[in-house]
C-alpha cells in the first residue's frame, strides 16, 4: 500500500529529525553529514505525503456531503469539488511515484569532469575545447562554480586534456549523463579540401569524494613538485608550484599546475586523486546496477559512444535514447538541458519498468 510506505518514510523522517539534534550524533561528523543528507532527501516525499493525506481527507468529506446532503446545490458543488480532488489525487500519486524512485547515492555531490581528445588529431583537441566551453556555459546558466584543475593544450587550439571541478547543488546527478564518447562530424579548420571528418573526445564525470568517503592513507601518496609551464606570469617557470601526486597502491597519478600557490595545487590534486580512487569502487557499483537493470543511460561503461554533433546538418543526436535536436549552435552554447532532462526521464521510466515503484 502506498499509504503504508509513505507512513514508514514519515516515521523515519521524524526519527532522523531527532537524531540530527542529538549531541552524540553531532560529535560523529561522518554520521551527522549522512543523516543531514537523508533528512534533506526525505523532506520532499514527506511534504507530498502531507498534501496527499489532506486530499484524501477532502475526498472523504466531499463524498459524505454527496451521500447525506439534501440541498441539491450543495451536492452539485461537492460533486464538482470531488472531480477536482480526484484529478489532484491522480497527479500527486504520479509525482510521489517518481519521488520514491531511489536516487543514486552520489547524485547530490559536486563533480570532477575530465575531457580528453580522442581520434582525430588536432581536430579532436579543438572539439575537446568546444565541449569544455559548452559545459562551462551550461554551468554558468545553472549558477554552478567551475574550477580548472589542469589542462594540456592542443597544438592547433583546444585541449588534449582538460580537468575541472564543478561545485553546486546536485551537480553529479545532472552531469553524470555526459560520461562517454562524444563524436563530431564537420569540416576541420585544418582541412583544405572541404571534406567532412569524424573526430571524437571522451568525457568522464566523477562524483567528488570527500574525506569521509574513502580512507586515503597519506603514507601511500608520493608528492613531487615541478615548475609550471604555460600562462600565469613571471613566477610560473621559476617556482616549484606545480604538484604531482602518485597513489602507490593503484598507480593513479594526478598533476595540478593551474594555481601559482603550491598549497592550492596540492589541495586541488588531492581532491581529484581522492575522487579517482573512490571512482574505482563506484564503477563497480555502476556495473552492478547496469547488470541488474538494462538501462542505456547511466552505466559503468564510459567507452560507449553516446552522442554525435553533426555540423553540416546542424543536429545533435543522443544515441542512448535516439533523440535528435536540430539546434546545434544553442547546444554548443551550453543549452543541453533538453538532452539531460530526456535522459533523466528515460532512466526513471526504466527504473519504474523494472519494478522500482510504489509497490516495492
Amino acid at each position: 500500500m502506498l499509504l503504508d510506505k509513505l507512513e514508514s518514510i514519515k516515521d523515519r523522517y521524524s526519527e532522523v529529525e531527532k537524531l540530527i539534534t542529538d549531541p552524540g550524533v553531532m560529535a560523529d561528523m561522518k554520521r551527522y553529514i549522512q543523516l543531514n543528507k537523508e533528512y534533506k532527501d526525505l523532506e520532499p516525499i514527506v511534504e507530498a505525503y502531507e498534501d496527499y493525506k489532506n486530499i484524501l481527507s477532502n475526498i472523504d468529506s466531499a463524498k459524505e456531503i454527496i451521500s447525506n446532503e439534501k440541498d441539491e446545490d450543495f451536492r452539485d458543488m461537492a460533486k464538482s469539488e470531488l472531480d477536482d480532488l480526484q484529478k489532484q489525487k491522480s497527479e500527486l500519486e504520479e509525482k510521489i511515484k517518481w519521488l520514491l524512485i531511489p536516487s543514486d547515492p552520489q547524485d547530490s555531490k559536486n563533480a570532477i569532469v575530465e575531457i580528453r581528445a580522442g581520434t582525430g588529431g588536432d581536430e579532436a583537441a579543438i572539439f575537446a575545447g568546444d565541449l569544455y566551453r559548452m559545459y562551462n556555459k551550461f554551468c554558468e546558466n545553472k549558477k554552478w562554480k567551475t574550477e580548472l584543475v589542469s589542462c594540456t593544450e592542443g597544438t592547433s587550439g583546444g585541449f588534449k586534456e582538460v580537468i575541472f571541478n564543478v561545485l553546486g547543488e546536485g551537480v553529479y546527478g545532472v552531469l553524470k549523463y555526459e560520461s562517454g564518447v562524444h563524436r563530431v562530424q564537420r569540416v576541420p579548420q585544418t582541412e583544405t579540401q572541404g571534406r567532412v571528418h569524424t573526430s571524437a573526445a571522451t568525457v568522464a564525470v566523477l562524483p567528488e569524494a570527500d574525506e569521509f568517503d574513502i580512507d586515503l592513507k597519506m603514507a601511500d601518496v608520493r608528492k613531487d613538485t615541478f615548475c609550471s609551464s604555460g600562462p600565469g606570469g613571471q613566477s610560473v617557470n621559476t617556482t616549484y608550484s606545480a604538484v604531482r601526486l602518485t597513489h602507490e597502491p593503484t598507480g593513479i597519478v594526478v598533476s595540478c599546475q593551474d594555481e601559482k600557490s603550491q598549497i592550492r595545487n596540492y589541495e586541488k590534486a588531492l581532491k581529484v586523486l581522492r575522487s579517482r580512487i573512490f571512482d574505482l569502487e563506484y564503477k563497480k557499483y555502476l556495473d552492478e546496477i547496469s547488470s541488474k537493470r538494462k538501462t542505456m543511460v547511466s552505466s559503468g561503461d564510459r567507452s560507449a559512444k553516446i552522442r554525435t554533433y553533426n555540423y553540416p546538418q546542424g543536429r545533435v543526436t543522443d544515441h542512448r535514447i535516439n533523440l535528435t535536436i536540430y539546434n546545434l549552435s544553442a547546444v554548443m552554447d551550453g543549452d543541453i538541458d533538453q538532452l539531460i532532462d530526456e535522459l533523466q526521464v528515460a532512466e526513471n521510466s526504466e527504473k519504474l519498468k523494472e519494478g522500482i515503484s510504489t509497490d516495492d
